[in-house]
C-alpha cells in the first residue's frame, strides 16, 4: 500500500464517510451489506490474512469509513452489532475445530503404531511451552524490554532442560530403534497446524509467534468477549424490547382514549346542536301560531264591527 492510500485509509478511520466524498455515503454502516465483524475489527477474513489460512476477500463490504461511523454512533445508542459477529465468529470456529478434529482422526490412524509405543504427550506439551516463551521474549524484545526478554530466556533454557530428561527417559526408552527416526506429529488446539515432536525452537517460536496462531488467538478471545457482551445486549434488548411493547400499548390505549373523548364530545356537540334547533324551531312554530291567532282575532273583530255598523242602518 503506497504512503497516500495509507494516509487515506488513517483519515478514513479517524474521520469516517463524511470527510471528503459525498458518494461513499449512499451505503451507511447499518446497511445488510456491511459486515458487522469488520465493524468490530474482527472479521476472520481480515485477521488471517496473508496466512496459510488467507480466507480471501469476505462477500460483505469492509470499509475503514464505515467502521468509524459506527464508532461514533455506538457512543450514542446501542445497535446490538455484537450478536451477529458471535454468530459469525461462532460458526467459523466451529467450522475450524471441526478440521482439527478431523486432523487427530487422520493422524490416529497413521501413527496408531507410534502413539500405542510412545508415551510422548509431556514432550509434546514441553515443545509448546519452549515456543510460546520464545515468541514472548521475542516480542519483549521487539518493544525494548530487554531485560524482561532475558528473564524469559532464561525461563526457556529450564524448559529444555525439562524437555530433554523426559525424551530420555519417556521417549527414548519406550520408542523401538525402527520407529525413532519417525516423525511424530501433533494438532495445534489453537489453529490446528500441525506440531513436530522433534521441530526446533525456531520452528515452534515461528509458529506461536507467527500471524495464524496469533490470529485464531486473537479471534477466540475476541469471540468470548462479544459472547459476554451480547448476553448484556440481549437481556438489555429485551428489557427496551419489553418497554417498546408497554409504550406502544399505551400510546394505544391514548389514542383510543382521545377517540372516544372526541367521539364523546362531537356527541354531546350534535345533541346540543339538535336541541338549539329543536328550540328554535318550537319558538318558530310558537311565533307562527301567536301570529295566526292574532290575525285571527283582528279578522274576528272587524267583522264583528262591520256587523254593528250594519244593525245602525
Amino acid at each position: 500500500m503506497s504512503a497516500q492510500a495509507q494516509m487515506r485509509a488513517l483519515l478514513d478511520q479517524l474521520m469516517g464517510t463524511a470527510r471528503d466524498d459525498e458518494t461513499r455515503q449512499r451505503v451507511k454502516f447499518t446497511d445488510e451489506r456491511v459486515c458487522k465483524s469488520h465493524l468490530l475489527n474482527c472479521c476472520p477474513h481480515d485477521i488471517l490474512s496473508g496466512t496459510r489460512m488467507d480466507l480471501g476477500e469476505c462477500t460483505k463490504i469492509h470499509d475503514l469509513a464505515l467502521r468509524a461511523d459506527y464508532e461514533i454512533a455506538s457512543k450514542e445508542r446501542d445497535l446490538f452489532f455484537e450478536l451477529d459477529a458471535v454468530d459469525h465468529l461462532e460458526t467459523f470456529i466451529a467450522d475450524c475445530d471441526r478440521r482439527t478434529e478431523l486432523a487427530k482422526k487422520r493422524l490416529a490412524e497413521t501413527q496408531e503404531e507410534i502413539s500405542a509405543e510412545v508415551a510422548a504427550e509431556k514432550v509434546h506439551e514441553l515443545n509448546e511451552e519452549i515456543g510460546k516463551l520464545l515468541a514472548k521474549a521475542e516480542q519483549l524484545g521487539a518493544e525494548g524490554n530487554v531485560d524482561e526478554a532475558q528473564k524469559v530466556l532464561q525461563e526457556v533454557e529450564k524448559v529444555r532442560t525439562r524437555k530433554k530428561d523426559a525424551e530420555q527417559e519417556e521417549y527414548r526408552n519406550s520408542m523401538p530403534a525402527s520407529s525413532f527416526q519417525q516423525q511424530k506429529l501433533r494438532v495445534c488446539e489453537v489453529c490446528s497446524a500441525y506440531l513436530g515432536l522433534h521441530d526446533n525452537d525456531r520452528r515452534l517460536a515461528d509458529h506461536f509467534g507467527g500471524k495464524l496462531h496469533l490470529g485464531f488467538i486473537q479471534i477466540r478471545e475476541k469471540l468470548d468477549q462479544l459472547k459476554s457482551r451480547s448476553r448484556d445486549r440481549r437481556r438489555r434488548r429485551s428489557r427496551s424490547a419489553s418497554r417498546d411493547r408497554r409504550r406502544s400499548r399505551s400510546r394505544s390505549r391514548d389514542r383510543k382514549r382521545r377517540h372516544r373523548s372526541r367521539s364523546r364530545s362531537r356527541s354531546r356537540g350534535h345533541r346540543h346542536s339538535h336541541e338549539q334547533s329543536s328550540r328554535h324551531s318550537s319558538r318558530d312554530r310558537s311565533r307562527d301560531r301567536d301570529k295566526r291567532d292574532s290575525l285571527n282575532g283582528r279578522s274576528d273583530s272587524r267583522r264583528g264591527e262591520e256587523r254593528d255598523a250594519g244593525g245602525d242602518f
